[in-house]
């Protein structure tokens, strides 16, 4: 495994859809297991194709808690198939380093992608969990997240010299840096 470049806001790249992946290679298979140690290096707990140049429909994820056991999800070719309901979270992107800001998603996904041995499934996830599954998708189609921020982009520097129990974004939740 290996360490990837993460692509920057502004790479062109990131604002391309990606074209889905045909069949299980040995270079996807190490494409996936390259993202997930990028994702864990950056201390993130999504990454997708784009995030790394390739522009692929396939992304990553892993929303273990600190002490719990590493657990990612594979998605590949994902489709969207059902959303509902509503969240507002505070969001951050290793692809966006020392922003975030608060952004207003569905609070439940249903989706049917692939795993890495290319077998069909069907999810259903809530909360930081969906709202995860949604900002890599966004990445699939050449999104990210300041797109859809609920008000201005937050430098994390000038909310971490505050105290994180009383920071908050517009009166909502404390925030909590999560690079997604």
């Amino acid at each position: 495994m290996a360490l990837r470049e993460i692509r920057l806001q502004g790479d062109p790249i990131l604002y391309k859809e990606s074209r889905p992946v045909e069949k299980m290679t040995q270079r996807t298979s190490i494409l996936i297991d390259d993202m997930i140690e990028t994702m864990y290096d950056g201390e993130g707990i999504g990454l997708a194709a784009p995030q790394v140049g390739i522009l692929r429909r396939l992304f990553v994820i892993d929303t273990a808690e600190e002490g719990e056991e590493n657990h990612p999800l594979v998605f590949i070719n994902p489709e969207i198939l059902e959303t509902k309901g509503e969240q507002s979270g505070t969001e951050g992107c290793l692809s966006v380093p020392g922003k975030v800001a608060s952004v207003i998603r569905p609070s439940y996904v249903k989706l049917k992608a692939f795993d890495r041995d290319m077998r069909e499934f069907i999810m259903e996830a809530e909360n930081v969990l969906a709202r995860v599954i949604l900002h890599e998708y966004d990445h699939l189609n050449g999104h990210l997240y300041p797109e859809k921020a609920d008000g201005p982009l937050l430098d994390v520097e000038d909310i971490e010299e505050s105290d994180d129990s009383d920071a908050v974004i517009e009166g909502k939740e404390p925030i909590s840096v999560t690079y997604i």
